[in-house]
């Protein structure tokens, strides 16, 4: 769980904090794809039959029909309260309220199109499977297994870890609220994926980059926005920012 400073810390604590687990995601995620786990774990759950759980109606009214229609219902959610904020984002600026909904709606962007330019196949369309396609590594650029591809990195686990960024924009000023942000929006897609990994819709790796996508993502708008916070406060001058108790006002240009 990336560390969290009192509010006010100096941004250099978060930067490091941030880039430690990025690149601890990242390490952990080559680790992963070495390890050839995909396959093994895909046949937990299918055979040359298929795989069981399909079409269950859980899995595919629920958590991926639902599941999907209910994040964009949040994306919503986020941008109307760039204007109009509810509950924890009337903590935040207006600046604070527009990352967190421009960073989940970038995010879901790098999946989407991540997403239609591989032309890596799903389980569920591997011979082994009951389908037509041979097994190829996401990592075989422009290798064509025989399916239909567009299946890397795993578009539906976006759903909740498109909202990572979130806790970018939060933990400044609100550290528990970012916190639970964090770990709620890392469930959700976890979740998410695993209920794919049933259906046979996705491997493992696919949520897992999907995951460390979203969170690259999230750092690197935040980064952007601190750069402008930074440079030219001026830019960025908003409304007054209410802390609990305290209001603070923008920085003005003197």
């Amino acid at each position: 769980m990336p560390a969290h400073a009192a509010p006010g810390a100096p941004l250099p604590a978060f930067r490091y904090s941030t880039l430690f687990w990025t690149l601890t995601g990242l390490v952990c995620l080559i680790a992963w794809d070495v390890s050839g786990r995909d396959l093994t774990l895909a046949h937990l759950f299918g055979d040359a039959r298929g795989f069981p759980m399909r079409d269950h109606w859980f899995f595919v009214q629920v958590l991926h029909e639902g599941a999907r229609r209910l994040g964009w219902v949040l994306v919503l959610l986020l941008a109307l309260g760039v204007w109009w904020p509810l509950g924890v984002l009337r903590r935040l600026d207006t600046v604070g309220r527009l990352q967190m909904a421009l960073s989940a709606l970038l995010a879901l962007a790098a999946i989407s199109i991540t997403k239609n330019l591989s032309t890596t196949s799903c389980p569920w369309d591997l011979a082994e499977f009951g389908g037509v396609a041979r097994y190829a590594s996401h990592w075989a650029l422009g290798m064509l297994d025989g399916g239909s591809g567009r299946c890397f990195p795993a578009g539906h686990a976006s759903a909740g870890f498109a909202f990572v960024g979130g806790y970018f924009a939060l933990r400044r000023h609100e550290p528990t609220a970012a916190r639970w942000w964090l770990v709620t929006a890392l469930l959700s897609g976890l979740v998410l994926g695993a209920a794919q990994q049933v259906r046979g819709a996705h491997f493992m790796s696919h949520t897992l980059w999907t995951g460390w996508i979203c969170w690259t993502t999230g750092a690197l708008c935040n980064t952007a926005v601190e750069h402008l916070r930074t440079r030219a406060p001026y830019l960025l001058a908003t409304r007054r920012i209410t802390t609990g108790n305290a209001a603070v006002s923008p920085p003005r240009r003197s």
